[in-house]
């Protein structure tokens, strides 16, 4: 009999914020991804990391992850280890991504399903969908999510918080706005058996919920269903992943956290994302005791790049050596670009220069804070070089904590702090930096 593994693909490495015991992985060859589904979490995420391509590296990536799944999965069964894989391509709850690029590439590799699912609603994030409409909560306020700046993302751009427009929108009408299936809430808190286990043809359903609850009774009659052989594809954001996991509480609670620290030493934090919300919890951070900011100017990258390196590597050991804990930023300045293919370049420039200051840490750093998801994914993959870490737990609702394994060559069981850009109040990172550093909460 063929037990169930819950395989996220991660447009960014922000998806586990929910859930914790489970394995990051950043490379996805077949022997990685055999141990990932070998091992006793059951669920594990491949961080594509897909959110900073262009659609077509996307795709490309997307297919390759499906295609050594589909291998890794062959090979366990021909020796007796089947096992029955539940997709989720994990995205953002402000519906930023690339869909249905990921959607459909998952479909064709590893298809035909059933029915393919959207839910976007992220409870920890302040993100509901009600009536298929998708709500970002801010400041106690429900704004539909085509109202906030993530609408207006140069490169994911949208007009439509109704999910079934949505949808038609981004896929040039082959999906028609009438042809999406609703699950409404009183749908989500009644039975839908009957339903679901009619579903075929890859149709396309959009899901609301409101609270956790919401989606835990919906996700107990799709596991029902697809133990009857009906097969699921889901686009989702993460709080549908802590109802497909169904685990315990978190070992470590996140007012202890900082039983995790190394050796009870400063440590360092990164900052790439540029939202606003990112910019007013830098702010914050800035005002908190033994923090000293070094402010990256982009601008001077192209020029300036083997100079500016060195003077940070510098300016962060010295910090670290006064005990205190530096906080590199890019600078705030939105720049503008020509083209998508430009912006997505400039970005990958500054993430480059940003991991090389990652790898020249000091190596006795107590902890790390990334935050922004492509700047967390690129910290883990490039400038820690983690083929796999472990989620321990969220220090924050949203924020999960990962350890580098304790053979890391550099920063041996060092505990990562991934902190999505558009997650937490104000204070959020000076509150998870507090919680790291033993101080005070702000």
């Amino acid at each position: 009999m063929s037990q169930t593994k819950i395989i996220v693909l991660d447009d960014d490495p922000t998806g586990s914020q929910t859930v914790h015991s489970c394995l990051l992985l950043t490379k996805w060859d077949v022997i990685t991804l055999k141990e990932a589904i070998l091992d006793d979490a059951p669920l594990f995420f491949v961080l594509t990391n897909t959110r900073g391509m262009s659609a077509d590296n996307a795709a490309n990536i997307t297919r390759e992850v499906c295609q050594n799944v589909k291998q890794a999965l062959l090979e366990l069964e021909k020796i007796g280890k089947p096992y029955n894989p539940l997709l989720v391509s994990r995205s953002d709850s402000t519906l930023r991504g690339h869909y249905p690029v990921e959607t459909d590439i998952i479909a064709e590799e590893l298809g035909p399903f059933d029915a393919h699912f959207m839910v976007p609603a992220f409870f920890e994030g302040g993100r509901i969908t009600r009536d298929s409409i998708h709500y970002l909560i801010v400041d106690g306020k429900e704004v539909p999510v085509h109202e906030t700046e993530f609408a207006n993302d140069s490169v994911f751009g949208y007009h439509h918080s109704y999910l079934p427009d949505y949808v038609e929108e981004k896929t040039s009408g082959r999906i028609k706005a009438n042809q999406v299936e609703r699950f409404v809430l009183d749908d989500v808190r009644g039975d839908n058996t009957e339903r679901l286990l009619a579903l075929e043809g890859n149709l396309c359903c959009v899901v609301d919920s409101e609270n956790q609850n919401d989606l835990n009774n919906f996700c107990s009659q799709l596991m029902q269903a697809a133990g009857k052989g009906k097969r699921f594809l889901f686009r989702s954001a993460a709080s549908l992943l802590t109802a497909l996991a169904k685990l315990p509480p978190q070992p470590v609670a996140a007012e202890a956290m900082s039983a995790y620290v190394r050796d009870g030493k400063a440590g360092a934090v990164i900052v790439g994302s540029h939202v606003k919300k990112t910019t007013q919890q830098l702010e914050q951070l800035l005002k908190m005791d033994n923090i000293v900011p070094i402010e990256v100017d982009v601008a001077r990258l192209e020029s300036d790049r083997a100079l500016m390196l060195e003077k940070i590597v510098q300016k962060t050991q010295q910090i670290h050596d006064d005990g205190q804990t530096p906080v590199i930023f890019t600078s705030r300045v939105e720049l503008s670009f020509k083209d998508q293919a430009t912006r997505l370049a400039f970005g990958e420039m500054v993430s480059a220069f940003l991991m090389d200051v990652v790898r020249n840490l000091p190596r006795s750093l107590g902890f790390l804070i990334s935050k922004g998801g492509i700047t967390s994914n690129d910290v883990l993959s490039s400038g820690l070089a983690l083929k796999t870490s472990r989620v321990v737990g969220q220090i924050l609702p949203g924020c999960s904590v990962v350890r580098c394994p304790s053979n890391h060559p550099r920063y041996p069981d060092m505990p990562v702090v991934i902190f999505p850009g558009n997650v937490g109040d104000d204070k959020g990172v000076a509150t998870a930096y507090a919680r790291l550093a033993g101080l005070p909460q702000p």
